[in-house]
């Protein structure tokens, strides 16, 4: 094994002689060799690439029981067997296994702890206790907590929490050791979240009403992902209702969802853009949080009051 790997990574040529080379070499085994584990990240860009013979080749190899390998794929991507060729798929053992994130803000709370609390080999053991006991302090303010709610609601990616911290982490020095309530809602205005909010107030009726019918269907759904014929079924519920609100033809209603797609205030779920389904039923998720829309209403001159009450009930 170590022969091999030292033989591959001394080898020089083209990605035609290279690929060759490597197929000969993993052909070259039996039984009795080391297996071996192939991990593929962002799965869905390899089986972009023309002919997608790197997969073929790989797959086709490991099911020969004289070559002992394993290929295993990471994506975020829900769709990736249809961009699979016919020939790739009939290799591929079609086991797959389904990761979600299911995080509840309790959890999400002692992730931000977990982030930032020091480890127990930190050189200054002092230092490192009064550090933690203070995260511990902060993670309960209620100003801290009410950005995290925000940030939950928009994305409970650990990524995006990461992101959050970095600058109030950066800004910390000796004269100031210690991470405030304030670094982290100033940190939260700096990454853009309200810019949003703004746009919503350029927004005609129509859009509004369509913005807070998603906001009604991700509270009721827990923040699942929703598509544009539940958004249109939540706002004919409501003009229905209510007499004296305007109702528009389909036609115009779909126009408008897209033009809310185009300002990102909803996007498709990752994975599903690209797919078959007709784009009524693409699912979406929302990326405004419901405080930013309660502050749009607000602000909105000459917004009927019917529509106010509407985005205040909870549900429709």
């Amino acid at each position: 094994m170590l022969c091999f790997c030292t033989l591959f990574f001394h080898f020089q040529g083209s990605f035609s002689e290279t690929l060759t080379f490597l197929l000969e070499a993993l052909k070259s085994g039996g039984k009795s060799s080391v297996s071996i584990l192939f991990v593929i990240e962002e799965f869905d860009l390899f089986a972009q690439h023309k002919n997608q013979t790197l997969l073929y080749n790989l797959f086709d190899i490991s099911q020969s029981a004289q070559t002992p390998i394993c290929v295993l794929g990471l994506t975020c991507r829900l769709d990736v067997i249809e961009l699979l060729e016919k020939r790739v798929k009939s290799r591929f053992s079609h086991r797959q296994i389904h990761l979600c994130m299911t995080l509840s803000f309790k959890d999400y709370i002692e992730v931000f702890c977990l982030t930032l609390n020091l480890p127990t080999s930190f050189p200054d053991k002092k230092f490192a206790k009064a550090w933690n006991y203070h995260v511990k302090v902060l993670s309960t303010d209620a100003l801290v907590q009410a950005v995290l709610q925000k940030l939950y609601n928009l994305n409970k990616s650990i990524r995006h929490l990461h992101m959050l911290l970095i600058l109030p982490v950066c800004e910390t020095s000796e004269a100031r050791p210690y991470l405030t309530a304030a670094d982290i809602a100033n940190s939260y205005k700096n990454l853009g979240l309200d810019s949003k909010a703004s746009m919503l107030h350029g927004l005609s009726v129509l859009e509004m009403c369509l913005i807070i019918a998603m906001n009604h269907l991700s509270q009721i759904y827990d923040r699942d992902p929703f598509n544009f014929e539940m958004v249109y079924s939540e706002y004919q519920k409501f003009v229905q209702k209510k007499s004296s609100v305007q109702n528009f033809e389909k036609a115009v209603i779909v126009k408008a969802f897209e033009h809310l797609q185009s300002l990102e205030f909803v996007l498709p779920l990752e994975g599903l853009a690209s797919s078959r389904a007709q784009k009524e039923y693409t699912q979406m998720y929302l990326l405004i949080d419901p405080a930013q829309i309660t502050d749009a209403v607000q602000k909105y001159a000459g917004l009927p009051t019917e529509i106010q009450h509407w985005a205040r009930s909870s549900l429709c």
